[in-house]
């Protein structure tokens, strides 16, 4: 079944490709509410949900009367999020995986069907092959491939953008996962255990999963996160 945030969250992709492409520049307007939503097949409330999502991505500015204009690529803004990346220590990009990806996690075990946990347990066979090959660049790939699927199953086109950093920040730390293929077993044991939890529709089991194998995955690098909560994990 196709629910009004996968719709909202797929021409909020479409208008932002379209954009990027140099279909509308700075600017222009967009076409009227009724024309726009015809171009793209949808309602025109769901047309105004991904205008509003556009609107606080500061891609374009609602204008009574007038329509929606479409405002300046920030670009600086952009180099300016990938050079934080690009700054962050293994201990920031484990603070920020581990605000995120609990959240994320419950709120996939409340939606996510068989197919999408057909295919996250497909990428933790991967990791599994690189497992007995001893292949960590293979095994380093698999875990990074999981844990984006994830990021990907959430809904909220917001959270789209948002995450996308937390991707390129889990990237940062591929060396480290590279170069220590002795934790692999842990590593696949742990998300066995978030998809196990996703599988049986536990929010709450697949978030504590999740925090519990980041907090882990921190001492595996040396790093204990100082956690502002009681949800400690093991």
């Amino acid at each position: 079944m196709i629910t009004t945030s996968t719709v909202v969250n797929s021409v909020v992709e479409k208008l932002r490709a379209a954009l990027a492409r140099g279909q509308w520049r700075s600017g222009d307007m967009l076409p009227g509410q009724r024309e726009l939503a015809e171009q793209l097949g949808i309602s025109r409330p769901s047309l105004r949900e991904a205008v509003t999502v556009l609107e606080t991505l500061g891609l374009v500015r609602s204008m009574p009367g007038k329509g929606v204009v479409v405002l300046e690529a920030q670009a600086e803004d952009t180099q300016s999020a990938d050079s934080a990346v690009a700054r962050a220590s293994l201990e920031d990009v484990l603070q920020l995986r581990y605000t995120l990806e609990p959240f994320i996690v419950g709120l996939v075990a409340q939606s996510v069907g068989s197919k999408e946990v057909g295919q996250l347990r497909l990428t933790l066979m991967d990791m599994r092959e690189a497992l007995d090959a001893g292949d960590s660049e293979a095994g380093a790939n698999a875990y990074i491939a999981f844990h984006e699927e994830l990021f990907a199953l959430t809904a909220n086109p917001i959270f789209q953008s948002v995450v996308q950093q937390t991707g390129n920040a889990l990237k940062q730390s591929a060396e480290v996962l590279r170069n220590s293929p002795e934790h692999l077993a842990e590593r696949l044991e742990e998300n066995e255990a978030v998809v196990r939890a996703i599988r049986n529709r536990n929010s709450a089991q697949a978030s504590a999963e999740m925090r519990r194998h980041i907090l882990r995955e921190g001492r595996r690098m040396g790093i204990e996160l100082n956690i502002p909560d009681d949800h400690l994990g093991n």
